[in-house]
């Protein structure tokens, strides 16, 4: 039913050892929407998935899937949904058609209804010139799409995509992103995990942040955007042996200490009414011959709502500098 809860959690706990996997997770995703997943490898959102799968007993908790009892009633729940892990889970030996005929078999379709499937979600995905070539010959891209393409055998109303687009180039990931919408707007409910924040803003409707087992944040994109009160502004000085000079200068521009990188000469600083300082910005580097190569001003990104929450990033990236929350909180433990 439109508007109602596909997806429920409800102070979930699992603990392997003395390691908190999930640390009393809530959350819930809308029918016919996209709920984003959303934190850093070991947060907690493969475990989730594989207990609102029925792979994994969570050690207290309310799961419900499609209105159903995932603890109580698992064989229903897997009648329901559709999961493609994290890596594909594809036979190389066999040709893509192949793949999709044994899930469907699986299913227990009959010979002539898995054919048929399997040529539907073919075209659906863009794999028919492929379709009878071995899939160890399938590029990433093309695995992770037969991958997607066999949790869609069955049909489900419900499906579950853990980090579905890691490892793909930019082309790649942005076709999954369009196959995704297309599913989505067929009426699948879709529970998306990943690492990439672009990705989550492109995608959901709704994001849940988890991180070392708690959920951190929760609202749409724009929502957790906008509990950020700061503009960004961003420079690039042009002699980086100057950067430590511009970033003690920005500094009382600002009530955060700016993220720097003296690699790139690179100086990020936090403002209210970032509109009005850049010119306080170009005077105070002007007045000490400290030149500009680049300035720029944005909004936040989720990237800045994960810093300014847990002080970390959420992937580290070699490109760019280890930063540490501009407003100073940090999860509590």
């Amino acid at each position: 039913m439109p508007g109602s809860n596909a997806i429920i959690a409800e102070d979930v706990f699992k603990h392997f050892g003395e390691v908190k996997a999930l640390d009393g997770v809530s959350l819930a995703a809308e029918t016919g929407k996209i709920l984003g997943l959303l934190g850093p490898n070991g947060a907690g959102k493969t475990t989730l998935v594989r207990i609102l799968t029925t792979l994994l007993k969570p050690d207290s908790g309310i799961v419900r899937v499609g209105g159903v009892d995932v603890l109580r009633h698992k064989q229903q729940v897997r009648e329901i949904i559709g999961l493609a892990g994290q890596y594909a889970a594809v036979d190389e030996i066999l040709t893509g058609r192949e793949n999709l005929v044994m899930v469907g078999r699986l299913y227990h379709m009959g010979r002539r209804a898995a054919n048929e499937r399997a040529a539907e979600l073919l075209a659906q995905f863009a794999l028919t010139d492929a379709a009878d070539r071995s899939v160890r010959t399938y590029s990433g891209g093309m695995r992770r799409r037969l991958d997607l393409a066999a949790s869609m055998v069955a049909k489900p109303n419900i499906l579950f995509l853990d980090e579905p687009t890691t490892g793909l180039d930019a082309r790649a990931r942005i076709a999954m992103w369009e196959t995704i919408r297309e599913l989505v707007s067929d009426g699948t409910t879709l529970l998306l995990t990943t690492q990439y924040l672009e990705e989550a803003d492109e995608l959901a409707d709704r994001i849940v942040v988890i991180d070392h087992g708690h959920v951190i944040a929760e609202g749409t994109a724009d929502e957790l955007k906008a509990n950020m009160a700061a503009d960004f502004i961003d420079i690039t000085v042009a002699d980086p042996l100057k950067t430590a000079q511009a970033s003690n200068l920005l500094g009382r521009l600002s009530t955060e200490t700016p993220q720097t990188d003296e690699m790139r000469g690179h100086v990020v600083l936090a403002v209210d009414s970032g509109a009005q300082r850049i010119a306080e910005v170009v005077r105070v580097l002007d007045g000490e011959d400290i030149h500009i190569a680049e300035l720029n001003l944005r909004r936040p990104t989720l990237n800045d709502v994960f810093l300014s929450i847990t002080g970390e990033a959420i992937v580290e990236e070699e490109t760019k500098p280890k930063r540490r929350g501009f407003f100073g909180r940090r999860r509590s433990a």
